[in-house]
C-alpha cells in the first residue's frame, strides 16, 4: 500500500505537522516557479478521489500515538483537487480532537462546493503570490481556465464564509513580485481579503527554476510593514544543518544509499515514508553535498557522498 502520511515533521508555522497526501505527486492546478520539489507533471482542475479515502484514514489512525500538534492537509500537490476532502475532514474529527490545517494555493476557492468542503477545517492557509494578472501567470503558471480575477475572489468570499483561522501566506522572489508597486498591489489585495494573518516566505532552498530567488531577510522584514502590523517573516533563515528532530530521517537515507544507489521511490518503499517526505529530505542531503546523482536508463538514481556530519565513520586499516 502507498504511504498517504508522513511525519510529523517540524513546522516553523504548525509546530509537529502530521502530514496527508491527498494526491499523486506533483498533480496541481499550479506550476509555481519557486516550488522547491519538482515541476508540475500533472497540471489539472479535476477534482476525484486520487488515493482512497479508507487507507488515508487507516494509515492517519496508526500514527495518532506520534501526538502532532496539526494534521495538515498538503502533500505533493494541491489537496484542494482531492474530491472528498469535505470527507476526509470529517473521519479526522470522529479520529481525534487534533486540529486539522489546510495547506492550499488558493486556486479553487472559487467553487462553492471546495469552501464547503473546508469549512470544518480549523486552519486554512491559502497563497497570495501576485498584485496583478501578469504576475501571477509568470510566478504561478496556473493552469487553463484559472484567472487572476477568480482567484481573487475566491480569497475573498471564502474569508466570509469560514469561521476558523485564515492565515495568508505571501510568498515574494527577489526581482520578480517585490517591486514596491508590486508589493502595493499585494498588500491592498490582502487588506480585502482581511485574514487573521499575513505571513511572508521566500526561497530557502533550490526552487524549480534557478531564476526564482529569495529575499534576504533584513529586506523581508521591511517588506512585512508595507502589510501592516497583522504581517510577520515565517521564512526559513536558519543553517541548512540546523535539523532538529529531522536529522533521524536523513541518517537513515544516507545509511541506505550508503549501501547501494537509490532513487527516490527506492527510498520511499524502502523505509516506508512518503515519496515527498522523501524527496525534501533529498534535497536537504544534496544541499549539505552529502548524497550527488547519476541518471541510469532514464532514472535519477542518489548516491552517498563519504562525508560531511552524517557519513557513516568507517574504520582506517592499520598501515602495520
Amino acid at each position: 500500500m502507498a504511504c498517504y502520511v508522513f511525519g510529523p515533521v517540524p513546522s516553523r508555522r504548525l509546530g509537529r505537522s502530521l502530514g496527508l497526501d491527498l494526491v499523486p505527486f506533483k498533480t496541481c492546478s499550479y506550476d509555481c516557479i519557486y516550488c522547491q520539489l519538482a515541476r508540475t507533471t500533472c497540471k489539472t482542475l479535476l477534482r476525484k478521489e486520487w488515493v482512497p479515502l479508507e487507507d488515508i484514514l487507516a494509515q492517519l489512525k496508526e500514527k495518532l500515538a506520534t501526538n502532532p500538534n496539526y494534521i495538515t492537509l498538503s502533500g505533493s500537490g494541491e489537496p484542494s483537487l482531492y474530491s472528498r476532502i469535505d470527507e476526509l475532514i470529517a473521519g479526522i474529527k470522529n479520529l481525534t480532537d487534533i486540529p486539522v490545517a489546510v495547506l492550499t494555493n488558493g486556486s479553487l476557492l472559487s467553487l462553492g462546493e471546495v469552501r464547503s468542503a473546508l469549512l470544518r477545517a480549523d486552519l486554512v492557509a491559502p497563497s497570495l503570490d501576485a498584485g496583478d494578472a501578469g504576475t501571477f501567470a509568470r510566478v504561478n503558471r496556473p493552469a487553463e481556465g484559472i484567472t487572476f480575477e477568480q482567484m481573487v475572489a475566491g480569497l475573498i468570499t471564502f474569508r466570509k464564509e469560514y469561521k476558523g483561522q485564515y492565515w495568508l501566506e505571501v510568498f515574494l522572489l527577489a526581482g520578480v513580485n517585490d517591486a514596491p508597486e508590486q508589493l502595493r498591489k499585494i498588500a491592498q489585495i490582502a487588506r480585502q481579503i482581511n485574514p487573521d494573518r499575513i505571513q511572508l516566505n521566500t526561497v530557502s532552498r533550490p526552487a524549480v527554476e534557478e531564476y526564482a530567488v529569495g529575499v534576504p531577510e533584513e529586506q523581508m522584514r521591511r517588506f512585512a510593514e508595507i502589510f501592516g502590523a497583522g504581517a510577520e517573516v515565517i521564512a526559513d533563515y536558519r543553517p541548512a544543518d540546523e535539523l532538529g528532530e529531522c536529522a533521524g530521517r536523513p541518517r537513515e537515507i544516507l545509511e541506505m544509499l550508503s549501501r547501494r544507489p537509490c532513487t527516490a521511490e527506492d527510498i520511499a518503499q524502502g523505509l516506508g515514508l512518503n515519496l515527498l517526505e522523501v524527496r525534501k529530505h533529498l534535497q536537504y542531503l544534496s544541499v549539505q553535498g552529502l548524497v550527488q546523482t547519476q541518471t541510469h536508463n532514464d532514472q535519477l538514481y542518489y548516491l552517498a557522498i563519504n562525508h560531511g556530519p552524517f557519513a557513516r565513520k568507517t574504520k582506517q586499516r592499520d598501515p602495520r
